[in-house]
C-alpha cells in the first residue's frame, strides 16, 4: 500500500494564488501517473491535471493556463500551482498516485491510492 498525503490548501481571494503538494510513501518500485482531482459540494470528483513518469501532462480545460502541475522523481512528489483562482474552483482537492509496489523477491504489484483531501477554498 502505498500512503498518500497532500498539503497546501487553505483560503484565499479571487486572483489570488496557492500552491498544493503531495507526497507518495511506501515500498514504491514505480509511479506511472499522479494527478490532482476536486470534489465540490454537491458534484462529482473531477479531473484537474496530471503528470505521467515521462513528464507529460494533462490538464481539465477550466484550469487551463492558469493551473501548473509538476513533479519531483527523487521525492514521489507532485505539486499544483494553482494562479488567477476563481470561486468556482473551490472544492476539496484530492491527490492520486498509479504506479508498482515492491513485493520483495522481484515481485511486484499495482496500486491506485488517493490522498485524504485538501480543502481550498475561494473568496469572491
Amino acid at each position: 500500500q502505498v500512503h498518500v498525503v497532500e498539503s497546501g490548501g487553505g483560503l484565499v481571494h479571487a486572483g489570488g494564488s496557492l500552491r498544493l503538494s503531495c507526497a507518495a510513501s511506501g515500498t514504491i518500485f514505480s509511479i506511472y501517473v499522479m494527478g490532482w482531482y476536486r470534489q465540490a459540494p454537491g458534484k462529482q470528483r473531477e479531473l484537474v491535471a496530471t503528470i505521467n513518469s515521462g513528464d507529460s501532462t494533462n490538464y481539465a480545460e477550466p484550469v487551463k493556463g492558469r493551473f501548473t502541475i509538476s513533479r519531483d522523481n527523487a521525492k514521489n512528489t507532485v505539486y499544483l500551482q494553482m494562479n488567477s483562482l476563481k470561486p468556482e474552483d473551490t472544492a476539496v482537492y484530492y491527490c492520486n498516485a498509479k504506479g508498482e509496489i515492491n513485493m520483495g523477491w522481484g515481485m511486484r504489484s499495482p496500486y491506485d491510492d488517493w490522498g485524504q483531501g485538501t480543502q481550498v477554498t475561494v473568496s469572491s
